[in-house]
C-alpha cells in the first residue's frame, strides 16, 4: 500500500467512495486505514447495507491527494469487493432543513421552503427539505434532540399551535450546539426558545432557507427583531 505522504501541502477537497466488502469484525478498521494513511479526513461513514455476507459503505471525507490512488489501494484489499468514487451528499444534497410538528402546519412550511430553495438552488445552491409529521411533547423533544445527528441538517423548523416543557429544553440544547431553529408563534414555551418566531408559516419557510443559504443576504444575528 502506499502512503499518501506525497499529498502534503495540497489543499484537501470533499471526495465520497462506496465500498462493497466482505461483512465481518474489524471491517471498518481495514478500510479507515488505507483512508488514513492517505491523509483522508473522514467526515461521515454510513453502512448502506448492514446484514448479509457483504457489506455496502459509504464515506465522505476531505482527500488532499488523488482519490484515484486512494480506491486502487483500497481495492488490494482481500476484503473489498468492488470501489465507486461518488459525489459527497454535501456536492448533491447541499444542506438539510428539518421541519416538523402538526401535519397542516408543516406542509405550509414546506410550500415555502421547497418554493424558497428552488430560487436558490438554480443558482448554485444544494440546499434540501425534509419533513415528519409529529405530534406529542416525548416524540417531538426526541426528534428535536435527533436533528443535531443528522448529517448536514444546518437548521429546524418547528411547526405547530402548542410546544414546550421537553420540547422546549430539547430546542436549547441543540441551538448550543448551532442548530439554527426557527418556530411558528404558537403557544407554549417554544417561541421562547427560537432563534427566529415567525407567525405565517409560508414565510417561515422563505426565511429559514434565507437565513442558510449562501446565495442570500439575510443573517439572523443581524435581525433588530426576532418576531414577525
Amino acid at each position: 500500500m502506499k502512503s499518501g505522504a506525497k499529498s502534503e501541502g495540497r489543499t484537501p477537497h470533499k471526495v465520497g467512495v462506496v465500498i462493497h466488502a466482505t461483512n465481518g469484525p474489524g471491517v471498518l478498521h481495514q478500510l479507515t486505514g488505507v483512508i488514513a494513511a492517505h491523509q483522508g479526513n473522514i467526515s461521515s461513514v454510513d453502512i448502506l447495507k448492514p446484514d448479509g455476507p457483504e457489506t455496502a459503505i459509504s464515506f465522505e471525507f476531505a482527500l488532499p491527494g488523488a482519490v484515484e490512488q486512494l480506491a486502487e489501494d483500497l481495492r488490494a484489499l482481500p476484503i473489498v469487493r468492488t470501489v465507486e468514487v461518488v459525489k459527497s451528499l454535501q456536492q448533491i444534497y447541499g444542506k438539510r432543513i428539518i421541519i416538523m410538528g402538526g401535519g397542516a402546519q408543516v406542509g405550509q412550511v414546506a410550500i415555502g421552503a421547497i418554493s424558497e430553495a428552488d430560487r436558490h438552488n438554480i443558482r448554485g445552491e444544494h440546499i434540501s427539505v425534509d419533513t415528519i409529521p409529529l405530534v406529542g411533547e416525548q416524540a417531538l423533544a426526541e426528534a428535536v434532540r435527533a436533528v443535531a445527528r443528522l448529517p448536514r441538517a444546518r437548521a429546524l423548523v418547528l411547526a405547530g399551535s402548542l410546544m414546550g416543557g421537553e420540547i422546549e429544553t430539547a430546542v436549547r440544547e441543540v441551538r448550543a450546539q448551532g442548530l439554527l431553529v426557527v418556530s411558528l408563534n404558537m403557544a407554549g414555551s417554544v417561541p421562547e426558545a427560537a432563534d427566529l418566531v415567525v407567525t405565517d408559516p409560508v414565510q417561515a419557510g422563505v426565511m429559514t432557507v434565507m437565513a442558510v443559504a449562501d446565495t442570500a443576504k439575510f443573517t439572523v444575528a443581524r435581525l433588530k427583531r426576532r418576531e414577525f
